[in-house]
């Protein structure tokens, strides 16, 4: 296992974390998983023995019910050296202010994730989503806080825009707060959105990036084909990621699987192998119902792929450049940082 340091931070995390969205089976959620408390706990042996030093949950999972079940199976097993990352901002509960980035909610769901948890400290507490009604500077404060009460040592963020990072990296540096470390953002070859602003902040304001659902909620891994779509979240209700172009999602699946047969190797861990190697990126939130799907997952770290390889991946998955990207780089290729090339090097080699 490779381990990648997580932002500008001295916390080194593999770049595989275990994904926990399938545990608990409560409410909506049961439409992506409900993996039993027995089997959580093999699962956390799997992939803790196989070098995965991070794990990845959410408040809001099954109401709370995936930290529980974390919380119950690690006990203090597994907590030297595993790392715990959770989140919070959406609701958990009917009142007015029970979601949202608010001092008075983040705190009160970070004293509630601890002893779901049945843990003293969370390693790294990410804010899940933007919250444009209260001010950044409550939000920012409320995290310093909680990370010199000891309750919290990093702080990310989630599902934010380009401008939304920078204006709270700025607060918190103007204000003397505790920045983030690191954003959790959706990648995959389906979804390349990431690459117009989110990879470019992450490579100019030294953040980790961690990836969810980093195989499009199986879409990516070969076993659904143009005529075969049986069994993955979005038959089930599940409508994350949004698949926008139908015709362009198999393409991709058509090269992925063309290329794993190459390597004797699954589809997923293709799709999983290309975003290991692409700037900026620091861990992939793997998740699953089974072992099978985990131990397929793990072996990803093992593939490496040629550059034509990549090319070959680019050719069916390169989004097109918007505006003003593509005025940048016709007018302004002479003059590109690190940050803008991680976005526009592709299509200069393009010509």
């Amino acid at each position: 296992m490779e381990y990648r340091q997580l932002g500008n931070s001295g916390l080194k995390v593999s770049v595989l974390t275990m994904g926990t969205m399938t545990f608990g089976g409560k409410g909506n959620f049961a439409k992506v998983g409900d993996v039993p408390l027995d089997e959580v706990r093999r699962l956390i042996d799997i992939v803790a023995d196989a070098g995965v030093n991070l794990i990845d949950t959410a408040n809001v999972y099954s109401a709370g019910g995936s930290e529980e079940m974390l919380g119950e199976a690690m006990g203090t097993k597994r907590r030297h050296g595993m790392l715990i990352a959770t989140k919070a901002r959406f609701g958990m509960g009917d009142g007015p202010n029970d979601r949202g980035l608010s001092r008075w909610h983040l705190i009160r769901e970070c004293e509630a994730s601890l002893k779901r948890l049945r843990t003293d400290v969370i390693d790294l507490y990410q804010m899940h989503q933007w919250d444009g009604l209260t001010p950044l500077e409550e939000t920012m404060e409320a995290l310093d806080s909680l990370v010199r009460a000891g309750k919290v040592r990093y702080i990310g963020c989630s599902n934010y825009s380009g401008w939304h990072m920078m204006k709270a990296m700025e607060v918190a540096r103007r204000d003397g707060r505790v920045p983030f470390v690191s954003e959790q953002i959706h990648y995959t070859l389906q979804a390349r959105e990431a690459e117009y602003e989110l990879i470019p902040v992450a490579i100019d304001q030294k953040l980790g990036v961690l990836v969810w659902s980093p195989i499009a909620g199986g879409l990516l891994s070969g076993k659904h084909r143009r005529d075969q779509q049986e069994g993955t979240r979005h038959m089930a209700g599940w409508p994350e990621p949004p698949i926008r172009d139908e015709d362009s999602l198999w393409s991709i699946v058509d090269e992925l699987v063309a290329i794993g047969e190459a390597h004797g190797v699954s589809a997923a861990q293709i799709a999983l192998a290309w975003l290991l190697g692409r700037p900026a990126v620091t861990s992939l939130i793997i998740g699953g119902r089974t072992e099978a799907q985990f131990r397929d997952n793990l072996a990803s770290v093992n593939v490496k792929l040629t550059d034509d390889e990549r090319a070959r991946l680019d050719k069916v998955s390169l989004p097109p450049l918007i505006y003003p990207y593509w005025h940048q780089s016709r007018a302004a290729s002479d003059r590109l940082g690190p940050a803008d090339l991680a976005l526009h090097a592709p299509y200069l080699k393009k010509g």
